[in-house]
């Protein structure tokens, strides 16, 4: 991925609460003849001591009968693609068009990109172990929840065989918050309330990101 140095995202913290807020990745794979992609719900299993051993795991699981499993080649890594929120950004909204009009329209977005070698394992420990990880994350907050143990364990059993892991061992982590940075605080000012007012969420999302880093950017460090 293309990422200049003023958009890079570089703080590992942030970029895992991203990642867990976010929930799916789309993953990318190479069968010897053209890419093929599926969109997973995904955990990214992080390393206790990151600079020692890696970047971790990025785990989920896929049905059996989706060919990409099985012919993703091996001599090729797997690439993972985290999307973030993303609008666009017109000129009107720049201070610095009225000043000199040499402005064009781009679009603001986050991603986070994991690059790794994947297997598929098929042990039925490790696949109720995932999926009832993935449920937990998604159910734990709501009322009148649903637990993997209501449903019949037979049914349980027939799912899981009709599912396959999906494990990424993960090699490199490429992450981009493409939010203005390179444009003057006042062409800033001006796109965040104007993407607050845009109708659609993505907009405002991206919005509320950008007023964020201006506001984590604008707390005076520690003292000297």
């Amino acid at each position: 991925m293309y990422i200049p140095a003023h958009f890079a995202a570089g703080d590992l913290d942030r970029v895992a609460e991203f990642v867990d807020q976010t929930g799916a990745a789309d993953l990318v794979t190479f069968d010897g003849t053209r890419p093929v992609a599926t969109v997973l719900p995904v955990i990214w299993e992080r390393p206790e001591r990151p600079a020692e051993a890696g970047y971790g795991r990025l785990v989920g699981h896929m049905a059996l009968s989706n060919p990409q499993w099985s012919t993703a080649a091996a001599d090729f890594p797997g690439l993972a693609i985290v999307h973030g929120p993303g609008a666009y950004i017109s000129p009107s909204w720049y201070q610095s068009t009225k000043e000199h009009g040499r402005t064009v329209p781009t679009w603001n977005y986050t991603t986070v990109h994991f690059i790794g070698k994947l297997t598929s394992p098929r042990d039925v420990g490790r696949l109720r172990d995932v999926v009832t990880r993935l449920t937990e994350r998604h159910e734990a907050h709501r009322a009148g929840r649903w637990w993997v143990s209501d449903a019949p364990e037979k049914f349980i059993d027939g799912q899981l065989r009709a599912i396959v892991g999906v494990e990424m061992r993960i090699d490199q982590i490429e992450a981009k918050d493409k939010l203005s940075q390179n444009r003057t605080p006042q062409d800033r000012a001006n796109v965040i309330v104007a993407l607050a007012r845009e109708p659609d969420p993505q907009a405002q999302q991206v919005a509320g990101l950008m007023a964020a880093r201006e506001s984590a950017e604008a707390e005076p460090g520690p003292a000297r």
